[in-house]
This record gives structure tokens, C-alpha cells and sequence, in this order.
């Protein structure tokens, strides 16, 4: 078939040219077919997206099933897609338009890139087609839904309806069935089923203890402490969403609720051995300033532990907060009134709404990576690597960001041939999160410097830089997660403060070290240490 370039339709579209070319600067791709399902219309975008098919033009007249077979015959689509054999594959696309079907179709194309398909009848009786790149959108679901499935605490969220639509193994688990059979239902379903099954410990009237457990659940923000059958204990905790629907967390408070137990125990003993030996008040005396000790240790164990998950939960909301809010902001002016942008301000916001994504994705990964390092599931793929090679990879990856401080990264010294023994992609990760520290916390116009040596088997690398310094008493306090204390710049962006710890954990992973050096303005070295090849 042959491609046409700079014609006109064939087919006269009744639109005007000005809104043809409007049509044409959408970052989504528009198909227009009439009654017949034969195509009458396709912007620009769609041959962005499907770049092996002829040009839109030459399209002009084919049927919907034509266009599929065309994705198959030029390799558009990946293998997946056809796996159930071509005409399946044709049949289930056209029932698409031909059964009214309008809920959106993601396709996968071969390249990884994954399109969704949105259809709507259009008043002369044919269909219009929006074609979009959800490839990014997916990927961040993806790595949401992994990072609940990594959480310990048992979740699920329910749709404006207040059925299930999402929930991880520890939620089904607790529910005593698979997750895949779980969605659809209704919370009070859920609960209902779930109490039958005897998976609840239930005090008192059957009745009342589901009503208290429905208040719960419906109020903005509730809480109720409920026991397993199999013994545990658990806070669960239930929350309004922005779109209507509710999220549900169960947290294991099992052994809070032992220690409480335990307290209450040893007090009543207490009662009982005051009672006993009345006459004996040095040995009450001993045993009331015990008891009052370990009071004391288990509330500021308790205080500690709270403190912990506000801070996290502080951070996370912010961090998390801030790139959504552009997303959510630019995506809805283009939403609400696309007609009054050009396309200079379309691809300015498209820009700003890609920059949030990968600010948050970058997040999302920082926080998986610190999660499977704890949870002991971080896989390393040892290899030999050349660290000058590292290094010089690692400064020109950041060289945008010091060139916008006019910060300058040179590599000072550095062994030839030094080798040494990690996994290439996290010691990637650990150089560039050094440098990216480095260039943060420097006032414009300073230094970063990268120097690496070798010595008792260990090949160190340094990052050094002239900035305001750190005091003493705050570089143990950065190298926990979430934190951020005593740099002096204020021309920078704080982050979430994961950057630093992550690299420690991933040294100790490989049985390195990272180690940091630093006083009030005189600058911060920060030394990646590793086994030398």
C-alpha cells in the first residue's frame, strides 16, 4: 500500500482547516469511522504511535478491521496480544465498536509502549476512537500496586460504589480467599461472608458487631481494633479517597496488645505481692520502682515508634503530594478547556506533567529498593566494573543539573584499572546519588570533586564538594531515612531524604561501607567503599 504525503482527504471531514491543525497538536491520537466502520479521519498523533503503518492519509477508507490486521502484518503489536491466534485477537477488537463495548482496551505494542483504546458512538450512527500512551500511567500503577504488596500491613480499596477493586495478598489472606476473587463485592458482602466464615473473633451479638464495624468503615476517618480467629490483633483503619471510593489498612498490633497484656499482668502481681507483705515495704518499694521503670521504657518505646510513623507518614505525604499536584493541576487546565491553549502551552504542560512523573517514580523506586533491602529480597548481580568508567558515566548523567548552578564535577584522582566486584546498576545508582547530593547542597558557583584509590582489598570512591558543611553531631542523624539536617544552602530542593541512606544500605549490601566527613563550612566528602576486584 502506498504512503501519501501532503494531500488532502479523501473523504471531506466538514471541519474547518484551523480545527484540523488544533486536531493535529493533540498529544492523543483521533480516529473518526462512519457506519460502516470505515475510517474517515485520523490525526497526526496516530501515526506517532502506530509508526510502521502507512501514512494516516493512505488509511483513509479502510475498516476498523482492516487497520488491526494492518498492527499484526507490520509487527506493531507485541506477541502477547495475537497469543489466542489472529482472529480472536480481530474479533475481540471490533466488538470494541460493532457491541457498544466502552469500557477502555489497553493494547501492548512491540516496542513496550502500551496504547489504550477509548470508543463512543457518534450521532450519525458511526464511532470515534481516542488513542492514547498510558505506557508511563501503567508502569506507575504497576509500581503502586508492588508497593503495597510489599507493605506489612494488609490493604484494599473500595470504588464510590464501595466495592472492592484492589487489595493485596495480606488483605485476602486475612479474609481466608484469593485476591482475584475478592473484587467486585461489596464491602458489606465482604464482611458478612468473612464473619460466617468464623475468620473474626466476635464479642458479643453477631448483629451489633457488624454494625459497629459498617460505622467504622462509612465514617470519614475510622478506627476499630478487631481479633483474628487465629489469635492476632489488628487496628484497622478506614479513610475517605479523593474520587469517592474508601482505602482499608489492617496493622498487626499483636504484640502491643501482648505487651499490654503482659504490663497489666505484672501489675495486678504487683497489687498481690503489696498485699502480701505489707510489713515489708523495702521489697514493695523495689517492686513498685521496677514496675514504674518499665513503665516508663515501654511508653518511651511507644512514643519512639509513633514518632517514627509520623515522620513517615509527614515526608510521604508531601513528597508524594508534590509531583501529583502538578500532574492532577496541568492534566485538568488541558482537560477542562483544551480548545484555549496553543500548542506551545500543550507541550509546556505535557513537559511539566512528564518532569512530576518521573520526580515521583523516581520516589516510588528509592522506597522499593529501601524496602527489599530491609525485607532481605534485594537480588545483587555481582560483576567486575572498571569504577573510572562508573564514575565518568555517573558525572555526565548529572551534568545538567550542575550546569543549570554553574557547579563544576571534575574527577580528580583515579587508579588506572581499578577494578571492582558490585552489581553494575547499584553502584550506578550509589555514585549518581552521591553527586546529585553533592550538587544539591552547593551553593551555585562551587565544586564537586570524585576521586577513587584502592587499599586492603577495598576500592574507595570519594565525593567531595565546597559547600556549607554538615556539624558533627547531624551525619549519623542523615543517614537515616526521611531526614535532612544542617546543610546551610537554601537555593535547593529538599527531597525525601532517601538518597543518602539508601547508599549505605546498598554498601553494606555489597560489604562495603559509606562513611561521611564534615564541619560547618568546610564542605562534605562522602566515601563509597567496596570490594576491590
Amino acid at each position: 500500500m502506498g504512503v501519501a504525503q501532503n494531500v488532502a482527504y479523501p473523504v471531506d471531514t466538514g471541519l474547518e482547516p484551523d480545527v484540523l491543525a488544533a486536531l493535529d497538536a493533540l498529544r492523543s491520537a483521533i480516529t473518526v469511522f462512519d457506519s460502516s466502520e470505515r475510517l474517515t479521519y485520523a490525526n497526526q498523533h496516530f501515526n506517532h504511535l502506530f509508526r510502521g503503518l502507512p501514512h494516516r492519509e493512505a488509511l483513509i477508507g479502510l475498516t476498523y478491521e482492516d487497520l488491526v490486521r494492518l498492527e499484526l502484518e507490520n509487527g506493531e503489536l507485541a506477541e502477547i496480544e495475537a497469543a489466542g491466534g489472529a482472529e480472536a485477537f480481530v474479533a475481540s477488537r471490533r466488538a470494541q465498536l460493532r457491541d457498544g463495548i466502552y469500557a477502555p482496551r489497553d493494547v501492548r505494542l512491540a516496542d513496550g509502549r502500551i496504547v489504550e483504546i477509548k470508543s463512543r458512538r457518534t450521532p450519525d450512527g458511526g464511532w470515534i476512537a481516542l488513542w492514547s500512551d498510558a505506557t508511563q500511567a501503567r508502569h506507575l500503577l504497576a509500581r503502586f500496586e508492588d508497593t503495597v504488596e510489599l507493605s506489612a500491613d494488609a490493604f484494599a480499596f473500595w470504588d464510590a460504589r464501595d466495592r472492592l477493586i484492589h487489595c493485596n495478598d495480606g488483605f485476602a489472606q486475612l479474609h481466608g480467599q484469593a485476591a482475584a476473587s475478592l473484587r467486585g463485592l461489596s464491602f458489606e458482602a465482604l464482611l458478612r461472608a468473612t464473619v460466617a466464615r468464623g475468620r473474626f473473633a466476635v464479642d458479643g451479638d453477631v448483629e451489633s458487631w457488624i454494625a459497629r464495624r459498617l460505622d467504622a468503615h462509612r465514617a470519614q476517618a475510622g478506627a476499630l481494633t478487631v481479633a483474628a480467629a487465629s489469635g492476632g490483633s489488628y487496628l484497622v483503619r478506614d479513610r475517605a479517597t479523593r474520587d469517592g471510593g474508601r482505602a482499608t489498612v489492617f496493622t498487626d498490633v499483636t504484640d502491643h496488645h501482648r505487651v499490654e497484656a503482659a504490663l497489666d499482668e505484672q501489675t495486678r502481681a504487683l497489687e498481690r505481692t503489696q498485699r502480701a507483705l505489707e510489713k515489708t515495704q523495702g521489697v514493695a518499694k523495689r517492686q513498685a520502682d521496677y514496675l514504674a521503670d518499665l513503665t516508663r521504657k515501654l511508653d518511651a518505646a511507644e512514643n519512639e515508634a509513633d514518632a517514627a510513623k509520623t515522620a513517615l507518614l509527614r515526608t510521604m505525604s508531601h513528597e508524594l503530594k508534590t509531583p501529583l499536584n502538578a500532574i492532577i493541576g496541568f492534566s485538568d487546565l488541558l482537560k477542562s478547556a483544551p480548545e484555549r491553549f496553543q500548542p506551545e502551552q500543550v507541550g509546556e504542560y505535557a513537559g511539566l506533567i512528564h518532569l512530576a512523573g518521573g520526580n515521583l517514580l523516581r520516589l516510588i523506586n528509592q522506597i522499593l529498593d529501601l524496602t527489599k533491602i530491609a525485607a532481605g529480597r534485594f537480588v545483587l548481580k555481582r560483576a567486575t566494573i572498571p569504577a573510572g568508567a562508573m564514575m565518568w558515566a555517573a558525572t555526565d548523567a548529572c551534568s545538567a543539573r550542575a550546569e543549570a548552578k554553574s557547579i563544576a564535577v571534575e574527577i580528580g584522582e583515579c587508579e588506572q584499572d581499578l577494578l571492582v566486584i558490585a552489581d553494575e546498576s547499584a553502584l550506578t545508582s550509589m555514585i549518581a546519588y552521591l553527586i546529585e547530593n553533592a550538587v544539591a547542597f552547593t551553593q551555585s558557583g562551587g565544586q564537586v570533586r570524585l576521586d577513587a584509590q584502592s587499599g586492603g582489598g577495598m576500592v574507595r570512591i570519594a565525593v567531595t564538594d565546597n559547600g556549607p558543611g554538615v556539624a558533627e553531631k547531624d551525619l549519623a542523624r542523615i543517614l537515616e531515612p526521611f531526614e535532612q539536617a544542617g546543610r546551610g544552602t537554601t537555593d535547593h530542593a529538599h527531597g525525601a531524604g532517601l538518597g543518602l541512606p539508601l547508599v549505605k544500605a546498598l554498601a553494606e549490601l555489597h560489604g562495603g561501607a559509606l562513611t561521611l566527613e564534615s564541619a560547618p563550612g568546610q564542605g562534605f566528602t562522602a566515601t563509597l567503599e567496596l570490594p576491590a576486584a
